[in-house]
């Protein structure tokens, strides 16, 4: 099985929590393009300003953010005019163990609602978990 040279959108507030997943990243040999964003806004306007073969096939999305929180990015991704945006697979990595932000966030067609660890080495398994679902999947030209 080859692994699949997809990018992948990371939006995240936290600075500590862009450097665990990027920590997380080179632990697992994972090399696919991340693109940051920090928060929903910034995250639509560099997805609107992408070719349609540079867009991520992947977000990994917190939800308690600045200006534009993960459940509102969602509902301006999914009834965004762009069809490839609409489709994108979108993981909940979040703090929040609250039930209505999960029903919100599944709702809206998240793949998964992750936990985030507490520990760097649950962290990385967490990553390495995730790799393995986007490595089996196919996604559309």
């Amino acid at each position: 099985m080859s692994i699949k040279p997809l990018s992948i959108l990371l939006v995240e507030d936290d600075l500590v929590d862009v450097m665990n997943v990027k920590r997380a990243f080179k632990k697992n040999n994972i090399s696919n393009k991340l693109h940051v964003a920090g928060n929903g806004l910034e995250a639509l306007q560099l997805l609107e300003s992408l070719s349609h073969d540079e867009i991520p096939k992947i977000i990994l999305l917190d939800l308690n953010m600045p200006k534009m929180g993960g459940i509102d990015f969602l509902k301006a991704l999914r009834n965004h005019d762009n069809h490839s945006l609409r489709r994108l697979s979108v993981f909940i990595m979040t703090t929040s163990n609250h039930d209505s932000d999960k029903i919100n966030a599944y709702d809206l067609n998240v793949a998964g609602y992750i936990l985030k660890p507490l520990s760097i080495q649950s962290f990385i398994s967490s990553v390495s978990v995730l790799q393995n679902y986007w490595t089996l999947c196919e996604y559309p030209d």
